[in-house]
């Protein structure tokens, strides 16, 4: 990754190209599009780096990105057992880069940084066996009385004999 440090903090992205964010601003990214491809990633390790029932990302051949500010703002976390490394803002703890043990060429950035499509749409699932339970699957939504903006999953009614 280079670091490029004469580029404009702006919110749009040249052509051509998407810029990522972490949730305080500090760490900075632009990536030249497309991305090379984009998956859910349900494994133990990414469910607990990132808190939730699965992290969405974009595979990132490592000379078609670039970060623009933060460097000093990134720390790393390498798993002993596997030797992937996870690259957190030490700010605000988003992570920004989760990179395997044999894709040294490539950085995989989770979808959530970018506010422009990346080229590529998250058509791939890695270890779908370890789908939790409790993960919502796109089962209808019902607004929430009294609670704008909350919905909850909508169950079918038993029918009455």
């Amino acid at each position: 990754m280079e670091q490029d440090e004469g580029a404009a903090d702006d919110d749009g992205a040249p052509p051509g190209e998407s810029v990522g964010r972490c949730l305080c601003g500090a760490v900075v990214l632009r990536i030249r599009l497309p991305a090379f491809w984009a998956w859910h990633d349900h494994t133990p390790a990414t469910r607990k780096a990132h808190g939730a029932g699965y992290a969405t990302y974009a595979g990132i051949w490592r000379s078609r990105l670039r970060l623009v500010q933060g460097e000093d703002m990134l720390r790393r976390y390498c798993d002993p057992d596997s030797f992937e490394i996870r690259t957190f803002c030490e700010t605000c703890g988003a992570p920004i880069f989760y990179e395997r043990r044999f894709g040294a060429s490539m950085v995989n950035v989770p979808l959530a940084l970018f506010e422009q499509r990346v080229g590529r749409e998250p058509i791939y699932h890695r270890h779908p066996d370890e789908m939790r339970d409790w993960l919502y699957l796109g089962e209808p939504l019902a607004p929430l009385k009294g609670y704008p903006g909350i919905y909850r999953v909508r169950r079918k009614s038993a029918r009455r004999a």
